[in-house]
């Protein structure tokens, strides 16, 4: 199996399990009553789970270089938590369907931007009239998705 086809493979497990873990998570929510506590806990156990494969893999001296980085890229932590205790939020108001459509969407243009612009040193990928068609037919099959 190439590199190309382990990394989708990866990320079509990682985009299996957002829905599931936004379902786990709202569930956990609604049973002690606090998103936001179903959110630390959340965070608690992601947290052991990303220490041990740490210490498995042994990259625990990447910690060291961590201070001298820019503030900026912890942003990612405050976005995560955003998402995490959003969706935990939303989806038992809204439908966990309706909660995921919207965060595709989001995920569709964020990324068009992001790669149009080589945001934070990424590749800059152009942005051309056939992937914008993409972007829109990807868009209009997530909306179509959860018509009645």
């Amino acid at each position: 199996m190439g590199d190309g086809l382990r990394h989708a493979a990866l990320m079509l497990a990682a985009g299996v399990g957002i829905p599931l873990l936004a379902a786990l998570n709202a569930n956990l929510g609604q049973r002690i009553g606090s998103p936001v506590a179903a959110g630390v806990v959340l965070f608690a156990v992601a947290f052991a789970t990303a220490l041990v494969v740490l210490l498995a893999t042994g990259g625990q001296g990447a910690l060291a270089r961590v201070p001298g980085q820019p503030p900026v890229l912890f942003l990612a932590g405050c976005l995560v938590a955003f998402y995490i205790l959003s969706i935990t939020f939303v989806a038992p108001r809204f439908g966990l369907a309706n909660a995921i459509l919207f965060v595709l969407l989001g995920q569709l243009v964020s990324a068009a931007i992001i790669d149009a612009t080589g945001l934070m040193g990424l590749a800059a990928r152009p942005v051309s009239a056939l992937r914008m068609l993409g972007l829109g037919l990807m868009a209009l099959g997530v909306v179509l998705s959860q018509r009645g």
